[in-house]
C-alpha cells in the first residue's frame, strides 16, 4: 500500500513487521524516530493493529500509520483507524505526536489527510474522542472538519459524516 503524502508529512501505513518493530522499540527505520516516539498511544495502536492482524488478517488500508516529516523522514507520531469500517460504513480514528512536534499544525494536517483518504475509500463517517481537558486535540479535530457531537465529564466526542458522493461537504 502506498504512503499518504501531504505538503509536509508522509503517513506511512505500517505492515505487521513494522508494527512489531515499533512494539519492540527497534529504531532501525526510514528516517529514524523523534525523541519520545513511540509514545504510549503509539504502542497501544500497534498492539490493536497486531491483534486485528492475528484475528482477521491485515486490515490495511484501515490500519496504523506512522506520521513522518517529508523533509527528513523522521517519525513524529502516529494516526490510525481503530479497525475497518463497521456495518454502517463508519470508522474510529486516533492520533498523537511527540511533544517536540506539537504546535506546528502537523496533527491537523495528518488528520485531514486521513479523513480525505477514508472518504475516498467509501467510508460514511469518522469518529474520534479526546479527554475533556485536552483543548489542543479538540482544536485538531475541529480544524480537520470534525464536529463535537457529544460530551461527558471525561470525554469529548467528535464526528464527521458524508451522505453523498465525494466532493460534497461533510455533515
Amino acid at each position: 500500500m502506498d504512503d499518504l503524502v501531504t505538503a509536509r508529512l508522509v503517513l506511512h501505513p505500517l505492515s505487521a513487521g513494522e508494527a512489531e518493530r515499533v512494539l519492540n522499540g527497534d529504531r532501525d527505520g526510514a528516517g529514524g524516530w523523534a525523541d519520545g516516539y513511540p509514545a504510549e498511544g503509539d504502542v497501544s495502536a500497534v498492539r490493536r493493529f497486531l491483534a486485528t492482524c492475528a484475528a482477521v488478517g491485515d486490515p490495511r488500508p484501515f490500519g496504523t500509520y506512522e506520521i513522518r516529516l517529508r523533509e527528513d523522514g523522521r517519525t513524529i507520531g502516529g494516526v490510525d483507524f481503530h479497525g475497518p469500517p463497521d456495518e454502517d460504513g463508519g470508522v474510529t480514528i486516533g492520533y498523537g505526536l511527540v511533544p517536540s512536534a506539537h504546535g506546528n499544525g502537523y496533527a491537523s494536517e495528518a488528520l485531514r489527510a486521513l479523513l480525505a483518504f477514508a472518504r475516498a475509500q467509501g467510508v460514511s463517517s469518522v469518529a474520534g474522542d479526546t479527554d475533556a481537558g485536552n483543548l489542543a486535540s479538540q482544536r485538531v479535530m475541529t480544524a480537520a472538519g470534525m464536529r463535537l457531537v457529544a460530551e461527558s465529564d471525561r470525554l469529548r466526542f467528535y464526528r464527521t459524516a458524508w451522505d453523498g458522493p465525494a466532493g460534497r461537504r461533510p455533515t
